[in-house]
């Protein structure tokens, strides 16, 4: 995997993310983009984490920029530390994806950067630094991010807001894992941590192994747990699983969400859960996946905007009102908010029954790993050009097509419904298969089929 930049970040293989490279990327960063007050850098608990994060350090001094050193702490922590402060931000973090890869995701003091951004810092790669010695600081270090973060929440829903409810808390490897023990219980849940790690554990919260979801219904059973949380490794993809032990899709956490805070408009990417129309909302707006879509399309909506996507990260765009307090805008992925607003909404019952009271429609996902681009974006073209081979590929699910979207892969709707979408991951050598049903069973019942049928045929 050669290293890829852009608005989601530099990613690639750690052996690749040279120091002479990653060092590059953050000079043409601060030399294309407004730091603000200086360059906030966080990191998660990947073992490669540590040596890249001083990789940036080493880049900023270089630059005569003030360098705020934050640690372990999630990218939702650091981003809201660096807009507080009116400063950039840059967080060592591979996300979801194992081990022997990593990246940089990276923030202006308005937030993630843009498509803008991105082209003016591919522009400004390998030029030399401007620097004077006499603008070199030294960097400082904030141990408060944390304790910050979780004063956000603790603050907007009032402690003991969870009383009574017992919640287990998949530690694994994700850094944002004593944080969120430290909101559930400030706000009066009874936490019980399970599955911690001391090696890394890429956990994808859009897409959970049987074998994951399996550990986790049990642990549900076990301990008669009223829900069961957990995140993915930079603690900004929530995962959320109801007392029967079933995981709650991404998407319906963010439709629970957006209505509990009261938005006006929703901004999902194509692949969300098509049933946020028949919420009630004055404005549902779909976008090509990826939260830089999402922001941008929360910037042309403005007023009560929330964003969200299919794995569950959410995007707060205006001050919202909590049960205790006011939620300050965040517009960067948040695991967060989604799942203590959900556990918030359950009150008086279940987490099942408040998930039962959405519209009935089903999303599922899951992706083919080690795919590389080569074979995966020729195969998703054929199905963009040609309706024979979409014919094709539809046979597998008994399906006829009758409107096909291309705004980002390939999604297929067919005429009883159901959806069909296909798309290659754009930072990692995945294809991803989403689907849409009315019931469980025949939407678990399409993934498996699909997903067979493309191990066999790529």
């Amino acid at each position: 995997m050669a290293p890829k930049f852009g608005t989601s970040g530099l990613r690639g293989l750690v052996t690749a993310l040279t120091s002479s490279l990653v060092q590059d990327h953050v000079r043409a960063f601060i030399a294309a983009c407004d730091v603000g007050k200086g360059l906030f850098v966080g990191q998660d608990l990947r073992p490669s984490s540590l040596r890249l994060a001083q990789d940036i350090v080493n880049a900023a001094h270089s630059m005569g920029v003030r360098v705020t050193e934050c640690g372990p702490v999630p990218t939702p922590a650091l981003a809201l530390a660096a807009l507080d402060q009116g400063s950039g931000a840059i967080m060592v973090t591979g996300s979801h994806i194992p081990a022997d890869r990593n990246g940089l995701k990276f923030y202006t003091p308005r937030g993630e950067i843009t498509k803008s951004d991105e082209t003016a810092i591919t522009q400004a790669l390998g030029i030399e630094p401007k620097t004077s010695a006499s603008r070199a600081y030294q960097p400082q270090k904030d141990a408060d991010v944390g304790a910050r973060f979780v004063a956000r929440y603790v603050q907007a829903c009032g402690p003991g807001s969870l009383a009574g409810r017992q919640v287990g808390l998949y530690s694994h490897s994700a850094v944002g894992r004593d944080l969120m023990a430290d909101i559930l219980r400030a706000l009066g849940a009874n936490v019980i941590e399970l599955g911690r790690s001391a090696h890394f554990i890429p956990v994808d919260t859009e897409a959970v192994d049987p074998d994951t979801r399996s550990q986790i219904a049990g642990w549900v059973r076990t301990h008669s747990l009223d829900a069961l949380v957990s995140m993915d490794g930079d603690s900004d993809r929530p995962l959320l699983a109801d007392e029967t032990g079933r995981i709650v899709p991404g998407d319906i956490l963010g439709q629970i969400t957006a209505q509990s805070l009261g938005a006006e408009a929703v901004v999902t990417p194509i692949s969300s859960n098509s049933g946020v129309a028949q919420k009630g909302f004055d404005t549902v707006a779909l976008t090509a996946i990826g939260s830089p879509h999402v922001i941008a399309g929360m910037q042309q909506q403005g007023g009560k905007v929330v964003g969200y996507e299919a794995n569950g990260g959410f995007l707060l765009g205006f001050e919202a009102a909590g049960p205790a307090g006011h939620f300050a805008p965040l517009v960067t992925r948040d695991c967060v908010l989604p799942l203590i607003m959900t556990l918030l909404a359950a009150r008086g019952g279940t987490v099942s029954q408040r998930v039962a009271q959405e519209p009935p429609v089903v999303t599922v996902a899951d992706r083919l790993q080690n795919i590389p681009q080569t074979r995966a974006q020729p195969f998703v073209a054929s199905l963009a050009k040609e309706a024979q081979a979409r014919a094709n590929f539809l046979a597998v699910f008994d399906g006829q097509e009758a409107t096909c979207n291309l705004t980002d892969g390939v999604r297929m709707t067919l005429v009883d419904g159901r959806v069909v979408h296909v798309r290659p991951s754009g930072n990692a050598p995945e294809l991803r298969l989403y689907i849409e049903a009315s019931d469980p069973e025949t939407a678990a019942q399409m993934l498996d089929a699909g997903l067979r049928h493309l191990a066999q045929n790529l």
